[in-house]
């Protein structure tokens, strides 16, 4: 049996460049992380618009700081 090599006068066949390499790896991983998040969801702007909203919240609850003593009152035994 002989051994797989290529002949001497065959040129090696051509690697991509590593950063195109680089590039359509990231390509594939944000089409499969965007497949993924909208898997079972119908509509996927509506849940986007909801979660920007969510986000929009919190931020302006955390940048108004604690809510003011006095509120509520609560008594531990």
């Amino acid at each position: 049996m002989g051994l797989c090599f290529p002949c001497p006068t065959e040129a090696a066949p051509p690697s991509p460049d590593l950063e195109e390499k680089r590039a359509k790896l990231a390509e594939a991983a944000e089409r499969r992380q965007k497949e993924a998040a909208s898997r079972g969801i119908l509509n996927v702007q509506s849940v986007e618009e909801k979660r920007k909203k969510k986000e929009k919240i919190e931020k302006e609850m955390a940048a108004s700081g604690p809510p003011p003593e006095g509120g509520l009152r609560v008594s531990i035994k």
